[in-house]
């Protein structure tokens, strides 16, 4: 290695190390401060650096929150993915939304996903990033949901992909809500695991009954096979 390139590691190691230190301090900000709060000042003052530094590595304070927002997200399912891969069934998926919600809740990223939604509305490149970060959790949610309702009456009845939009959908107002009427959400949480208790019970009916009922669903006007 020449003598050139060990400064140049240890530049792009510190520039690295800079950009860390600004993606968590602008999701403490936004806790801190709200979206309206969430300037280049706070942020950097929550990341213990120069706030030229935001502009620096981001450009702007929206593609910091941005950037913040899609690396938040990745964290968040990382940490709840083999949790998720090992639900098998719909009452333990609800059971591990509740859980979830009160961890993410403790942890503070409920709140920041309360701001991120808010400056969505009046921060254009918000809107994409914070799009993005549902989305991951939608498509793991999505999985669960197909291996969870193969071969029930709901199977062929249910779109998995649209049903895992209305579940984050759920879980998401229901984080929002929470912040008004926490015993109303809770009231909400409880009337979803009530539904999956109502699924288990059919799944427990002799095969002939089963048959009934997923013949009766999708005679509603549920998807054809």
């Amino acid at each position: 290695m020449s003598g050139d390139e060990k400064p140049r590691g240890a530049r792009d190691a510190k520039g690295r190390e800079t950009r860390e230190k600004l993606l968590d301090g602008a999701l403490r900000a936004l806790v801190e401060h709200g979206i309206a709060g969430a300037s280049a000042r706070t942020v950097a003052a929550a990341a213990g650096v120069n706030q030229a530094l935001v502009f620096y590595h981001f450009g702007t304070v929206d593609e910091l929150l941005a950037a913040a927002c899609r690396r938040g997200a990745e964290q968040r399912v990382a940490r709840h993915r083999d949790r998720l891969r090992a639900v098998g069934s719909l009452t333990e998926l609800l059971a591990f939304g509740r859980a979830m919600h009160a961890e993410e809740r403790d942890a503070g990223h409920v709140a920041v996903l309360a701001q991120l939604l808010a400056g969505a509305q009046t921060h254009p490149r918000l809107a994409p990033a914070t799009a993005a970060g549902l989305d991951l959790w939608v498509e793991e949610i999505e999985g669960v949901l197909r291996r969870v309702l193969a071969g029930t009456p709901l199977d062929g009845f249910a779109d998995p992909a649209g049903l895992a939009r209305a579940v984050a959908a759920s879980f998401v107002g229901l984080e929002l809500y929470e912040g008004v009427d926490p015993e109303g959400a809770d009231a909400a949480l409880t009337a979803l695991e009530q539904l999956g208790a109502l699924l288990a019970a059919v799944e427990e009916l002799n095969p002939v009954a089963r048959k009934a009922v997923a013949y009766t669903l999708r005679r509603s006007g549920g998807r054809g096979r």
